[in-house]
């Protein structure tokens, strides 16, 4: 990727050049300043963020957010993982939030433990379409951005942001299932064997 980027630079860089070589330095110069002042946003955002995500993370209530979004993602991730589901509840907890760099962390430690399971495949590849459709009921990053570019009303994406989000995040899920097969945990078959068990002794109770 930084090869891609340095290539992208150096052939612009030469275009511009070729073009209007008196309005390179001016142009540098600009893209500098704007860089500067979006960095320098960005980095106030996150920083508030962090720092709230910190406090609930001392405060208990980020383990409460991730108790209650635990049988949800048990049940989309198709894993009995416990380590791998609250790894995976913090990352969409946090991407819900906008804060995607903040979520990147769980999301890398998420991956790695979805590959070890049973259901890997399917594991994997659904966090994949989660993270890439990304839920989003506060698009922080975008927000930040649109105000650092001076945007008169930076928060009028919220609500279009929401509901293109939730649409992407449904048809991800749905294509996912729909394309790849989930395998039946160790759990999921333990449970259907007990009720199994119980409907032959019922039955067998009836016949008698």
């Amino acid at each position: 990727m930084n090869v891609i980027f340095t290539l992208i630079f150096l052939v612009c860089t030469f275009l511009l050049l070729c073009a209007s070589p008196e309005n390179f330095l001016s142009a540098m110069l600009e893209g500098a300043s704007r860089a500067a002042t979006l960095s320098a946003s960005l980095i106030a955002t996150y920083s508030v963020w962090m720092g709230l995500m910190r406090v609930w993370e001392n405060s208990g209530v980020s383990r409460g957010v991730s108790r209650l979004l635990k049988p949800i993602a048990r049940r989309i991730l198709k894993t009995d993982d416990e380590e791998a589901l609250s790894a995976a509840c913090m990352n969409l907890s946090v991407n819900v939030l906008g804060i995607s760099g903040a979520a990147t962390p769980y999301g890398v430690q998420t991956a790695q433990l979805l590959d070890r399971t049973e259901n890997a495949e399917f594991s994997s590849a659904m966090f994949f379409v989660l993270n890439a459709t990304s839920l989003q009921l506060l698009p922080t990053s975008l927000v930040a951005v649109r105000v650092a570019m001076g945007s008169g009303a930076p928060t009028d994406i919220i609500l279009p942001t929401l509901f293109t989000s939730i649409f992407s995040t449904a048809l991800g899920v749905l294509l996912v299932f729909v394309f790849i097969k989930p395998k039946k945990t160790a759990a999921c078959k333990e449970k259907t064997r007990h009720v199994w068990g119980k409907k032959r002794k019922t039955a067998g109770a009836g016949t008698r």
